[in-house]
């Protein structure tokens, strides 16, 4: 089993997430919820909702929010803020404890993606979405974002008799707008409407003086020898020329659709 799978993985890193990943992740955010016209009746469900960066920001618009993970250690995370028009319940996105039709806008901000069965991830949005409502989802484009993408970006420049590792199917489908497009509508949306937004992720240089941490969960990293890890850090440093932060853009897909 991939380690993102296992909510333990989640869990020992939530509190790293939230420091690094989460402000991050709330610049596209705006983005996601500038597609939908929210206001102090709606009901709204995030999925995949790490430490809250889409619950967090849709509540300050006087909605109700439940905001879902099957990571209690990210769960906990939300929870701790105390925001009173936000409730936070450990649960699987691929099998949803909750009734048909129960949500006017239902939010995936680069979690469904990275399901197991994110076909059905995606289906269950679906079904909890009211008629009419919306499903608003973010995947990632290319290799994923910042100092993942800019790793196959590297391999490829400085190697390239190597072959980067295979992505996951659904970052294949989903990262172009036609496939994202047709995945919508075979979940029980429609009219999709596809989104591109880049926002600059700022990798702290810093970060390179222990790059197992940084790179570590990507098999292009751990497939390098020595060697050519002292290259890939060694070419980041110039590409920095000794300012204390790297902005690596990154795209990514926001998808918007209603429920038929």
């Amino acid at each position: 089993m991939r380690e993102f799978d296992k909510a333990d993985h989640w869990n020992s890193a939530a509190e790293r997430y939230e420091k690094a990943a989460h402000p991050y992740t709330a610049r596209y955010v705006e983005a996601a919820l500038a597609l939908v016209p929210l206001t102090p009746e709606c009901r709204v469900l995030d999925i995949a909702a790490g430490t809250g960066a889409l619950a967090l920001a849709a509540a300050r618009t006087g909605a109700r929010v439940l905001a879902t993970d099957f990571s209690p250690g990210m769960v906990a995370r939300i929870a701790s803020k105390a925001v009173p028009n936000v409730e936070a319940r450990v649960m699987d996105g691929q099998a949803l404890d909750l009734p048909d039709a129960g949500f006017d806008a239902v939010f995936s901000i680069f979690g469904v993606f990275m399901f197991p069965n994110w076909r059905k991830g995606l289906a269950e949005m679906a079904r909890v979405t009211r008629p009419g409502g919306y499903g608003v989802v973010a995947v990632w484009q290319d290799r994923g974002a910042g100092a993942f993408m800019l790793l196959g970006q590297l391999i490829r420049k400085l190697f390239t008799e190597r072959d980067l590792s295979p992505m996951p199917e659904a970052m294949t489908i989903l990262s172009s707008v036609n496939g994202f497009a047709c995945e919508l509508v075979k979940a029980g949306y429609r009219d999709p409407h596809i989104e591109r937004v880049t926002r600059d992720f700022d990798l702290n240089m810093e970060m390179l003086d222990h790059p197992d941490g940084l790179f570590g969960p990507s098999p292009d990293w751990t497939s390098l020898d020595a060697t050519q890890k002292d290259m890939i850090v060694s070419e980041v440093r110039r590409m920095a020329g000794g300012r204390p932060q790297l902005p690596i853009p990154s795209t990514a897909l926001i998808g918007v659709a209603r429920r038929g």
